[in-house]
């Protein structure tokens, strides 16, 4: 009896602790979600302020940073000094020749035709001379050169003082404008650069973390401030396919946050199949290797009852 004794002990020992064992609830446990946004600098700079803390909730708007752009600084300079200079480029092809410059093509025109008259006569008596064999071919051909000379100069004096007269050409007046709108557009775009050194909130955002201090370098696209959009949150869940016959798209469910254990009511969204095992995020999946994974997003019924609770926190589906 002394041998057998703590064997029947041991055994009722078994028994018990079989029989006491509980089992397995039948439950699908999920994460809390927000949605995600950031925001980033169009341009790099270095950043001089920072105006937000992480933590603080911001609306759509508000600045956030302030970055130094010398950079941009400069191209403003030179794009201004393009702009006047294109646009008294402009304005000189539409105005056409100042009083003084007509003056000058007067006096121009006067002192040629001067000339060529004079070269005239003088191939005119040449003329006659040579024709009674009174000059010689040489010196008769030296003044038909000069008369020649002398037309041509008084010619183009008389189309210069015509072209003048009638104005500027269309075409020279339109090259004119077309630079002076090319150089508005890059001051435009300069001062456009110039006014994204704020860093400017594009929605409401719940700001996370911030990723530089002041006197970093932000760089363009990269995300200086990252959050969540407040009045955001919905749950996510992963089920096996198993059990995924049991929720459809549109179905009312009843959820509980386990940090504070408050009761939630929500609607399934939507469920998509889960393509890698790595996806699973449900804390005790209930699943076979041969099964298909499926995640279920529910949207919460009364958001503003859902909106603080922590990002990630465990939530049971009943």
């Amino acid at each position: 009896m002394k041998i057998t004794t703590p064997i029947l002990l041991i055994g009722s020992l078994v028994l018990a602790s079989c029989g006491s064992k509980k089992p397995v609830t039948n439950r699908v446990e999920g994460k809390a979600k927000k949605d995600v946004i950031s925001f980033a600098p169009k341009v790099t700079g270095r950043i001089l302020n920072i105006y937000v803390k992480e933590g603080q909730t911001v609306k759509r708007g508000d600045t956030l940073a302030l970055l130094d752009v010398p950079e941009v600084s400069a191209k403003i300079a030179q794009a201004q000094g393009a702009v006047n200079a294109a646009t008294a480029q402009e304005q000189m092809a539409r105005n056409g020749a100042t009083p003084d410059q007509l003056k000058q093509l007067q006096a121009k025109y006067k002192g040629l035709k001067e000339q060529y008259e004079f070269a005239r006569k003088s191939y005119e008596r040449a003329t006659n001379m040579f024709n009674d064999s009174l000059m010689s071919p040489q010196a008769y051909d030296e003044i038909y050169a000069r008369f020649q000379g002398a037309k041509a100069q008084y010619d183009a004096v008389i189309a210069e003082l015509d072209d003048v007269k009638r104005g500027t050409r269309v075409e020279k007046v339109n090259m004119a404008a077309g630079q002076a709108s090319q150089a508005k557009g890059a001051l435009q775009e300069a001062n456009v650069a110039y006014s994204e050194r704020y860093v400017i909130a594009t929605n409401d955002m719940e700001i996370e973390t911030i990723s530089l201090n002041p006197g970093e370098l932000a760089t363009a696209g990269f995300a200086l401030f990252n959050g969540y959009i407040p009045g955001s949150t919905w749950f996510r869940f992963t089920v096996p396919e198993s059990k995924i016959s049991q929720y459809k798209k549109g179905q009312d469910v009843k959820m509980q946050v386990l940090y504070n254990n408050e009761e939630l009511n929500g609607t399934i969204a939507y469920i998509k199949q889960l393509t890698r095992y790595a996806d699973i995020t449900t804390a005790f999946p209930d699943y076979q290797p041969q099964d298909a994974i499926y995640e279920i997003k529910v949207q919460p019924a009364d958001p503003g009852k859902s909106k603080d609770l922590l990002v990630n926190a465990s939530v049971l589906l009943k």
